[in-house]
């Protein structure tokens, strides 16, 4: 029997192109919040490009586990892991409470190796919750994702930082609309291994289009050393502070939520729908890599939903690509010049080819509510408000700055809210009460097949 194209190897050069393919993707995210973090502590510009490598390094150890597996550990799918960006908020929180900023670090530290340890004893019950995620709520949380990603790709279309006089400048945003258009005539017109790495091409093409503008810095590439290591507690031994620990188990339920809702998109867009023990491994190496990061200098580590897009689009489905990648971001962790390779990738080609990107997110997350029997009255009303409670971070930024800070942690991840929302509405409309239910209403679509006899799904059809 035929391996199936999640365990597919391909060959080397198309491993690696196409691996490269996703830290292009991802790289952007992964560096984020190092910098941000570091440079609320005050870091000097060499302790920020360490940090970032080691952010870099451990987002590789971390999509290692996640792809290869160890033990009962790694979803064993084409899933990328990287620095979670809901951790910011708390972070720089515990950075502005601390008045020696040289214990900022070692105190995130401490609270990221805590929440990691209860996040991974906590993997087997929280992935229970696979049952209360038919195809009306993955749908849902599918698109959800997608959309919450899309502002992301045009923040990065404006240009790299919003305090910039050329911030959303004519010049940024052409180059991010030459971008896309690329990606889309590679896509339309080239068939085979180019059409697969289009996204990857588009990026060089738009890259090269960007120097006579002076987009493109290669700055980063000439003062970066060609050879570094993170040395484990660079910044000093953990330290363990109840107030920055509970903020970063805050986090971490966010965190698991959004990671199992992307298991489930990831799970449908294979064709290998995550069950009870494939989520219940995935947190695990979710949480164990948020674990063992600190000791490398990193932060907490979590699923990249950008690159679901990536491997809709593509359709090579094979976690050997994605641990390419992963090899890719431990090179780079050890190698700054390799870093910053991709660091010469201006914001606006990377928004262009965003917008193709986390699109084909929220095209599969349509494609699962087709599923979902929305000739239903109940299945309408839980999308629509699902939606709309996802939608509300995005359209409306401020809308919870009234409430706690540690709230807001939860509040403000559109994904989240948007999950917690549907799943809610589900239970209430389809479950509480003994109404009756279509099957596919009910049951995940792993354990459809068992639950439906073939006359049964034939005499539901309409």
């Amino acid at each position: 029997m035929a391996d199936h194209p999640v365990d597919e190897k391909l060959p080397p050069l198309k491993m690696a192109t196409t691996g490269l393919q996703h830290v292009a993707a991802m790289y952007a995210g992964v560096v984020a919040p190092p910098l941000i973090v570091g440079a609320a502590i005050g870091l000097s510009a060499t302790e920020l490009t360490f940090l970032t490598g080691a952010c870099l390094f451990t987002a590789g150890l971390a999509t290692f586990l996640q792809t290869l597996g160890i033990w009962k550990i790694g979803a064993r799918l084409p899933f990328v892991n990287g620095v979670t960006f809901a951790g910011v908020a708390p972070m720089t929180a515990v950075v502005a409470s601390t008045d020696d900023k040289s214990d900022a670090l070692p105190i995130i530290f401490g609270a990221v190796i805590v929440a990691g340890i209860l996040g991974f004893l906590a993997a087997p019950v929280f992935c229970k919750a696979i049952r209360f995620f038919p195809p009306v709520v993955t749908g849902t949380v599918i698109t959800l994702i997608g959309v919450s990603l899309l502002p992301v790709a045009f923040g990065w279309a404006q240009g790299p930082s919003p305090t910039a006089d050329d911030f959303g400048s004519a010049t940024n945003l052409g180059l991010a609309g030459i971008t896309l258009v690329i990606v889309l005539l590679l896509r339309r017109f080239t068939r085979g291994f180019v059409k697969q790495i289009a996204v990857l091409l588009g990026l060089i093409a738009g890259t090269v289009v960007a120097i006579p503008f002076g987009v493109t810095d290669f700055g980063p590439v000439a003062d970066a050393s060609v050879v570094g290591f993170p040395t484990p507690f660079h910044f000093g031994a953990p330290q363990f502070q109840i107030a920055a620990i509970l903020s970063m188990c805050v986090v971490m339920v966010v965190s698991m939520t959004e990671s199992t809702a992307d298991m489930l998109a990831l799970g449908e867009i294979v064709e290998r729908p995550a069950d009870e023990k494939t989520i219940a491994a995935g947190l695990r190496a979710d949480t164990l890599g948020s674990a063992l990061s600190p000791v490398f200098n990193g932060f907490m580590c979590s699923a990249f939903a950008q690159n679901i897009g990536l491997v809709a689009m593509t359709k090579i489905r094979s976690r050997f690509v994605v641990a390419a990648g992963g090899g890719f971001l431990v090179l780079m962790g050890l190698c700054p010049m390799a870093a910053s390779l991709i660091a010469v990738v201006p914001r606006p080609v990377l928004g262009g080819a965003g917008v193709v990107l986390f699109g084909s997110v929220a095209a599969s997350g349509i494609q699962t509510l087709v599923r979902a029997s929305l000739d239903k009255d109940n299945n309408v009303l839980i999308v629509a408000v699902s939606l709309a409670v996802g939608i509300i971070p995005i359209a409306a930024p401020d809308f919870y700055h009234s409430f706690p800070e540690n709230a807001r942690i939860i509040l403000d991840s559109g994904i989240s809210t948007g999950c917690v929302a549907a799943v809610l509405l589900n239970l209430v409309f389809n479950h509480i009460g003994g109404r009756e239910r279509d099957a596919e209403d009910v049951t995940h679509p792993m354990e459809a097949g068992d639950e439906i006899s073939e006359s049964s799904r034939a005499a539901a059809m309409p």
